[in-house]
């Protein structure tokens, strides 16, 4: 990959709001040139998607995100990536990931209510062959989110340092 690209790629992954005028003037280079360098980077899957970290006002504030520890059976043939791959086709799911240490896989749901999520987990994930057990952590308060301080700037203190 080009410097630039990967200048470029940094630079939206930071904040993908910023316009290619703001891209251009950063990278020294033209607006063309920006344009064609994010079309380029979407047409060979390097660029997957964009999105907005919502506050919890403005997402409702009425769901809920549980964070689930799944352990696994590998398949013959496929290892745990065939499970992975179909855990994550359900629509519930935010993120799925193959994890070390304690647990095989990561999934991260969101829900309308506490029932929702257990429902989810013993009707869905729990029933799928090659699932030996689940763990399901609630998420009560986001601080930070992709790099993003959650709730008014003046409302985060930082520890105090000491020797």
């Amino acid at each position: 990959m080009l410097p630039a690209m990967d200048a470029l790629l940094k630079l939206l992954r930071e904040n993908a709001a910023l316009s290619t005028g703001d891209l251009a003037g950063m990278l020294e280079l033209s607006e063309d040139e920006i344009r064609e360098k994010i079309r380029q980077a979407q047409a060979n899957g390097d660029i997957l998607g964009y999105q907005a970290i919502l506050s919890d006002e403005a997402n409702g504030g009425d769901g809920m995100q549980a964070v689930i520890e799944v352990k696994l059976t590998p398949e013959r043939g496929g290892g745990f990536d065939r499970l992975a791959e179909r855990i994550s086709k359900y629509n519930e799911v935010k993120s799925c990931y193959l994890m070390s240490g304690g647990y095989d896989v990561l999934v991260i749901i969101d829900g309308n209510s506490l029932h929702e999520v257990a429902s989810f987990v013993a009707e869905k994930l729990a029933t799928i062959q090659g699932v030996t057990s689940t763990t399901t952590h609630f998420l009560l308060k986001r601080y930070k989110e992709n790099g993003v301080m959650i709730g008014d700037a003046e409302e985060v203190e930082r520890l105090a340092v000491s020797p």
